[in-house]
């Protein structure tokens, strides 16, 4: 298996429960902060093609970013689309996770088992 890949932000309360998981079960992963190191376009097209419910997946439509978007999402082609989360990655919810195959957006356990072929029962650490 690839090594995950593990898009994040440190101050987000779900990157830091999803990195505690990883940590805690010996999960390698390479850390990218979303902010510092946005993914390029070509990255962000290859995170949407491991979606399966495509921008929506995504797409962080409860930030204020997105609020104060003056454009429909829905009239964008997807270029225009990859192009504005590259040059505003908090449009991105967080944190992303891929093994190049398989992609878990958020904090989610049960994805994170299949993506990491984890079996191990959790137990969470109260922060």
């Amino acid at each position: 298996m690839e090594k995950l890949k593990f898009y994040s932000y440190p101050s987000c309360t779900s990157c830091r429960r999803t990195k505690s998981w990883l940590k805690s079960q010996g999960v390698d992963f390479n850390e990218q902060h979303l902010f510092r190191e946005t993914p390029s376009a070509d990255e962000l097209r290859e995170i949407l093609r491991l979606t399966t419910q495509g921008i929506d997946e995504i797409l962080a439509k409860r930030s204020k970013e997105f609020k104060a978007l003056d454009i429909d999402i829905e009239d964008l082609t997807v270029n225009e689309f990859l192009n504005l989360v590259a040059e505003k990655p908090k449009l991105l919810r967080r944190p992303i996770l891929t093994n190049g195959e398989k992609i878990v957006v958020g904090y989610d356990v049960d994805g994170l088992r299949g993506i990491t072929d984890r079996k191990m029962e959790y137990t969470e650490q109260i922060s």
